[in-house]
């Protein structure tokens, strides 16, 4: 982590939908302090599920206002489609998984991993990812899958990279399996028609299609991979570069975000009902997954050998280049 700038008292906001303000043309000099006009706003892209929390948290605390940025999140798809909207400064940041991020970078993209943001609990009984199946589905294991249309929210990311890998770990063929793509809110509808075999989700919607009596067969998360990294805020090396109060303000921000939700389980489960539409039943009792200030970069760099081995990249995408979060 680079060294924390002096806080600036600012006014933060969260909108969805609003267009970004204009930034501040005043960089501020010194110690990054300056006055309390010298307001950043950034643009940053985000998944509306549990594994943003964090985030969401940060900035109704203050922790971003306490560091001179005006934060405006902004919901996607999934880190596939946040790739190109940093790329093009539509995003300052964004929140997406380690495999759309290697993906992009191997490609030449000039990305760079900045924090943190979400982990796999290590524990398939608790964890918040999971294969979901209908309750009369035949399919009852990884091994299972084989064969099988299984939904995920993004070709070639971190669902499908853990998917194949548990198949393969079962004695299956990780090829013989295909991909669709649907949001994650489509997902319970479309398991619960025939559309797909298996739907590939993340907390809230593990606990919608449990409700739906649904079941997993698979915590994708948990048991391929150990200590799991699922995803990271990046941004671009041009942003890095150019702007490095930006960066080490929005990483001081996101740490202690990370540690005020690991530590307050009861504000994650409060803030989800704020950014998605999970019932405040379902909110009570949804999975939490595990938010680390740390990434291991470990797990990352499997990811990384498992893209390459299912030809999802042609070489191996290099991790230390990724790695700006020193």
């Amino acid at each position: 982590m680079r060294r924390l700038l002096a806080p600036i008292a600012v006014v933060a906001m969260i909108t969805a939908l609003a267009a970004c303000g204009g930034d501040s043309s005043d960089d501020g000099g010194g110690d990054g302090g300056g006055s309390a006009d010298e307001v950043r706003d950034i643009r940053v892209g985000v998944i509306p599920i549990v594994d943003v929390a964090p985030i969401y948290l940060g900035v109704e605390q203050g922790f971003f206002e306490d560091r001179g940025l005006n934060v405006e999140l902004v919901p996607g798809s999934g880190g596939a489609a946040a790739v190109p909207g940093v790329v093009s400064g539509d995003y300052d940041l964004a929140f997406g998984n380690v495999t759309s991020i290697l993906l992009a970078s191997s490609e030449g993209l000039p990305l760079r991993v900045v924090a943190n943001g979400v982990a796999s609990t290590g524990d398939p009984e608790t964890d918040f990812s999971g294969v979901m199946v209908q309750a009369d589905s035949p399919i009852q294991s990884a091994a299972d899958l084989q064969g099988q249309t299984i939904s995920v929210n993004n070709l070639k990311n971190i669902g499908e990279v853990t998917i194949r890998k548990a198949i393969e770990d079962a004695g299956g063929d990780p090829t013989d399996v295909e991909f669709v793509e649907l949001p994650f809110p489509d997902m319970p509808a479309a398991l619960e028609a025939g559309d797909v075999d298996a739907a590939w989700v993340v907390e809230p919607f593990v606990t919608v299609i449990k409700g739906q009596g649904g079941r997993s067969v698979l915590a994708n998360f948990a048991e391929p991979i150990p200590d799991l990294t699922v995803a990271t805020y990046f941004t671009t090396e041009q942003v890095l570069q150019e702007d490095p109060e930006l960066v080490d303000n929005f990483q001081a921000a996101m740490q202690e975000s990370l540690a005020y939700a690991n530590d307050n389980p009861d504000e994650v489960r409060r803030i989800i009902l704020t950014y998605t539409q999970v019932p405040e039943a379902a909110a009570a009792e949804i999975a939490l997954p595990s938010f680390p200030e740390e990434i291991n970069w470990d797990s990352v760099t499997t990811v990384a050998e498992l893209m390459q081995e299912f030809g999802i990249t042609e070489e191996q995408a290099d991790v230390d280049a990724l790695d700006a979060t020193d």
